[in-house]
């Protein structure tokens, strides 16, 4: 259930095998003060974007694991055509929830949108770095290739 106070820091993704990377990026988000919520993206998004084999769990199921973070103050499922991810976009999913931050990895792809967004918002738009060689595509490759 979402945290439905103003001020709140908001990210997405996939979240499809959580790892230290994900921690680490969920929590370096949370302690910088805001209240956190996190949007788990929907079945549909991540096979399309992660190809035909993902997501490897539900949005519910992955949903539930970030729910049980204990700094994780709410969870949200997005859903949606996965090619709509520009600004216009973002601004209509997170307006309702008037997030004082939208953060995100350094190189995400979508990090541009999710910026423009912030600012129409009143905003902040939040980079942090990208844990080095820790991603759920090398967990997966790492224990499919023999």
């Amino acid at each position: 259930m979402p945290y439905d106070r103003p001020g709140a820091a908001v990210v997405t993704g996939a979240f499809d095998i959580l790892h230290v990377g994900h921690v680490r990026f969920l929590r370096a988000v949370r302690d910088r003060g805001l209240p956190l919520l996190v949007g788990v993206e929907d079945d549909a998004r991540v096979s399309y974007w992660k190809g035909p084999d993902r997501p490897l769990h539900t949005a519910a199921e992955r949903a539930e694991v970030l729910a049980a973070l204990r700094f994780v103050d709410g969870v949200f499922i997005v859903t949606g055509p996965p090619e709509l991810n520009k600004p216009a976009e973002y601004i209509k999913l997170f307006a309702p929830m008037h997030p004082g931050a939208l953060a995100h990895t350094a190189g995400d792809p979508h990090a541009e949108g999710r910026c423009a967004a912030a600012d129409v918002l009143a905003a902040e738009c939040w980079e942090l770095t990208a844990i080095p060689g820790r991603s759920t595509t090398r967990i997966l490759n790492a224990v499919t290739t023999p």
